[in-house]
């Protein structure tokens, strides 16, 4: 049977029952102990059938969320109107899956480049998004985001919203379980739709463990991808929260506070990296936000650990300092914590000429055969 064809059969299948039911607003799981999770995958025949195959998930529910429109019925969603998108609201139990294994399933069963629907289906009640119920959700879902744009599975920007979650309405019941209740129908749906083809070419065996090195789980949770997570979150700058200064000062010795909350200078020629000549990247001591590269990194004689240029063009912030009495020089610090690092002068290598002459104390090293598992496996390229 063509696309054309099967998708013919779905739309006629839903524009006859369109208007049985009317859908109501679907309330927390009563069950004590399910934790909810709410998807927009496109069709949310597939999403549905996609999530109910995970371990942990007891059920799946098919449904309308995001817009402005009270109990929506299907064909108001579907004529575009009314803000909604066809999404999936997930119970699942957290001792065996996790939220985070959630998000890993769900990135490897949509297409998260497109901006206008998902496969086939067009228009704003397809589009992708992950509606967060907590802040926790917020920024495991940020991360999880940021951690695909690194592993570059896709050559297209990731555009899926990360949004608030709002009222999930219960889609009618024909909607519920239809790849069981109409197995053959669903079946030409989904194979014309696009999704099963995309997901073979994009999610190759060398993607998945791209992702799969780079995703974030402190705790090592198993995952429904079938392997462990064993690194730490990669950098993100969106779920950085800079901590108060009694807290910093806690964190930190005495000469690390004194160099990045004071402006402070550390000794020359007795420091920690001075001297330090292994492959790796340096981090703010602070929030881990990454500074420079080994491959940037000079003996400038000066006593101070210098690198002839920032490990990105964004790392750092510039500033005029004036508290020399005679002459003013331009301080550096972090763009995120913004710490006090160092200071930069022009008189460094070619062909850029620049010092960036910084402060041990300010940073942390991390040798190139612990980047991956502290996190900064994107990294690497830069050495």
């Amino acid at each position: 049977m063509s696309v054309a064809i099967g998708l013919f059969v779905a739309y006629s299948l839903t524009t006859y029952f369109g208007s049985k039911s009317q859908p109501t607003e679907l309330i927390q799981p009563p069950v004590q102990g399910l934790q909810t999770a709410t998807f927009a995958g496109g069709c949310f025949w597939c999403t549905e059938a996609d999530f109910e195959k995970v371990a942990g998930v007891s059920k799946v529910i098919s449904g309308y969320t995001g817009g402005h429109k009270e109990n929506p019925t299907y064909n108001e969603v579907s004529a575009h109107t009314t803000g909604h998108v066809e999404a999936v609201q997930v119970w699942y139990d957290a001792s065996v899956v996790t939220y985070d294994n959630l998000l890993d399933y769900f990135w490897m069963h949509i297409d998260p480049t497109d901006p206008y629907g998902q496969f086939v289906d067009k228009g704003e009640s397809y589009v992708s998004a992950i509606f967060f119920n907590t802040d926790t959700e917020k920024i495991s879902a940020e991360a999880s985001k940021k951690v695909l744009e690194y592993a570059k599975v896709f050559d297209k920007p990731i555009v899926t919203a990360i949004l608030e979650a709002k009222p999930f309405y219960e889609a009618e019941e024909y909607h519920q379980d239809y790849y069981k209740k109409n197995p053959v129908r669903y079946g030409y749906y989904r194979g014309g739709s696009g999704r099963e083809a995309f997901i073979e070419k994009y999610w190759t065996a060398e993607a998945k463990k791209r992702y799969e090195n780079l995703r974030a789980s402190a705790s090592s949770t198993p995952s429904v991808l079938g392997a462990r997570h064993s690194v730490s979150a990669p950098w993100n700058p969106e779920s950085f929260v800079k901590p108060n200064q009694a807290e910093i000062k806690q964190k930190l010795t005495a000469l690390q506070y004194k160099v990045t909350q004071e402006d402070g200078t550390e000794p020359s020629f007795d420091n920690a990296y001075d001297k330090e000549y292994r492959e790796g990247i340096y981090v703010d001591i602070i929030s881990g936000e990454p500074l420079y590269s080994s491959k940037d990194k000079y003996d400038s004689g000066t006593g101070w650990p210098s690198f002839a240029n920032p490990i990105s063009s964004d790392a750092v912030t510039l500033h005029t300092d004036t508290s020399f009495l005679f002459f003013s020089r331009t301080e550096v610090r972090s763009r995120y914590a913004d710490s006090h690092l160092g200071h930069v002068f022009e008189d460094g290598p070619a062909p850029l000429g620049k010092r960036y002459c910084m402060n041990s104390a300010a940073m942390r090293f991390i040798p190139k055969e612990d980047m991956e598992k502290e996190g900064y496996a994107y990294y690497l390229k830069y050495l």
